[in-house]
């Protein structure tokens, strides 16, 4: 770092100087010399400014020669055959020499233009004349060389830290990398549409969207993310001996006798998979040595995808059916043993319909009570003659009677008041119970079976299925390695390393040193 001398400098505003003022200061010169005079009176209509003529000061100082005013050490500066107003570097000190130490102290002087500090002598002794260029020329120098060895050292860093890592990369990339080949797939997870009876609801809001799917792809990608599809391809596709193939370079190789997290690891690398929720589209992108192994592995994944959406509800719709089921099986069998309970209440009462033998009773009663009347109007004509006979009366009065004991045997039939048989109502009762009992299980297993076939439509409702919208094709053209691509980025990675690393050292020498 070069560090600028401090040197005081005084700028004093002057202004246009007139022939009559150059003429005044000139006065004592033209006194010695009148041809000196007419020299000064050229050089002030020259039409100097008040910079030059303090910088042709300076020069007459620094050269040691003694002049009155600004244009007398112009024309002393010119007969001396040295320029008035040249430029010196901004490392140059101007140093005074003994002569100007002296001065008439009655005579008045521009400010001086050094600092006084360096009119003090070296610590050597007294300087000769013309050394201080010398020293300013050794510590430019130093300098020079320092700035080099600095940018040797910056070009030196950069090259073990940056560019020699970045080409062993790029000759990995480009020479000893093996190409490998890329099968790109999309699956989406469709649900199936609803029935065109089923009621509206909010389940039915989103149906037809990725949003009704979402958690389903999400599910789907992590099975084929995991391990168990790992394990499932190597199995069934031989993935690890894939990989581990001696021809594929080592960075990339599987070695042999690799453990499940090695191939794990490898698994991830080269299955990629990702999903796009606003789409609802799970991409996949199958990296293998060969097309047709990159092509086979994706189909294989589709396939386990597949099996995964199938699995998600098949629970679901097995619990709704097997409820729907049971509840049916049981309607039946309620029902079955209703219709068992009927028909034993029918053979034990030895009668089929109660309707029809209550009707019969009533109908027995009926008849009977009006031969009843029949009889008792025949009577009474019999008893309204004069002599009516006997036998006839008593045989009417008999048959009056066998009447009105069959009517009240058919009445204590049909109420049961005697304790020792069943009355007609009471089996009538049982009857109708059972026949109600046997039409209500009817009922129950008619709606057991519509409520199984709405739980079947629901069933189907709850089924996932997966479609192909991209299909696997095997490449023609290894995918990668991506030399440039991948070189580019090891440059950028490397450079920020190194930036990083260095503006943590000038931090920590920054603070250490203050």
């Amino acid at each position: 770092m070069t560090t600028k001398p401090k040197v005081k400098k005084f700028r004093i505003r002057r202004g246009k100087v007139t022939p009559e003022a150059a003429a005044q200061e000139a006065a004592p010169e033209a006194a010695a010399a009148p041809s000196q005079a007419e020299i000064i009176e050229a050089i002030s209509k020259e039409g100097l400014t008040g910079r030059q003529l303090r910088m042709a000061r300076r020069v007459a100082q620094k050269n040691g020669i003694e002049a009155s005013s600004d244009f007398v050490a112009v024309m002393k500066l010119r007969e001396a055959g040295i320029d008035p107003f040249q430029r010196n570097s901004v490392l140059e000190l101007v140093k005074p020499d003994a002569a100007k130490s002296q001065v008439d102290p009655g005579r008045i002087q521009l400010p001086e233009t050094t600092d006084p500090k360096e009119l003090m002598p070296a610590p050597g002794g007294p300087q000769k004349p013309g050394s201080h260029v010398s020293e300013i020329r050794r510590i430019q120098r130093e300098i020079a060389q320092r700035r080099r060895r600095k940018l040797a050292l910056l070009f030196t860093r950069l090259a073990v830290f940056i560019f020699l890592p970045t080409a062993m990369m790029g000759w990995y990339f480009y020479q000893v990398a093996t190409p490998m080949y890329a099968t790109n797939s999309e699956i989406v997870i469709q649900q199936a549409q609803s029935q065109g009876g089923a009621p509206a609801g909010l389940g039915t809001l989103f149906q037809g969207t990725s949003i009704a799917t979402q958690q389903d792809s999400i599910a789907v990608q992590s099975y084929l993310a995991s391990r168990e599809a790992m394990l499932r391809l190597d199995a069934d596709h031989n993935f690890k001996g894939h990989f581990s193939n001696p021809d594929i370079d080592e960075i990339q190789r599987l070695p042999e006798g690799a453990t499940n997290e090695d191939a794990f690891a490898l698994y991830q690398d080269h299955v990629r998979i990702s999903y796009d929720p606003s789409e609802g589209i799970i991409r996949m992108e199958v990296i293998a040595v060969d097309p047709q192994t990159s092509q086979r592995f994706s189909e294989a994944l589709i396939g386990y995808a597949e099996e995964q959406v199938d699995q998600l509800t098949a629970r679901l719709r097995a619990d709704q059916m097997r409820g729907a089921l049971a509840s049916y099986e049981d309607a039946e069998r309620r029902r079955s043993e209703a219709l068992a309970n009927w028909l034993a209440i029918q053979e034990t009462t030895q009668q089929i319909d109660p309707r029809s033998e209550t009707s019969a009773q009533r109908a027995r009663i009926s008849t009977l009570e009006t031969e009843q009347d029949r009889l008792e109007g025949i009577l009474l004509s019999r008893l309204s003659v004069e002599r009516p006979s006997q036998a006839q009366v008593q045989t009417l009065r008999d048959q009056i009677a066998n009447v009105q004991t069959q009517i009240a045997e058919i009445r204590q039939q049909m109420a049961g008041s005697d304790d020792t048989t069943v009355s007609q109502a009471s089996r009538n009762l049982d009857l109708l119970t059972a026949e109600e009992d046997y039409r209500f299980q009817v009922a129950m297993v008619q709606q057991a079976l519509t409520q199984m076939e709405t739980a079947r439509i629901e069933a189907n409702r709850q089924v996932r299925y997966l479609s192909q919208s991209v299909r696997p094709i095997a490449p023609d053209e290894a995918t990668y390695p991506r030399a440039f691509e991948n070189t580019l980025l090891s440059f950028l990675i490397f450079s920020g390393i190194y930036l990083m690393i260095s503006l943590t050292v000038s931090v920590l020498r920054e603070q250490v040193s203050s």
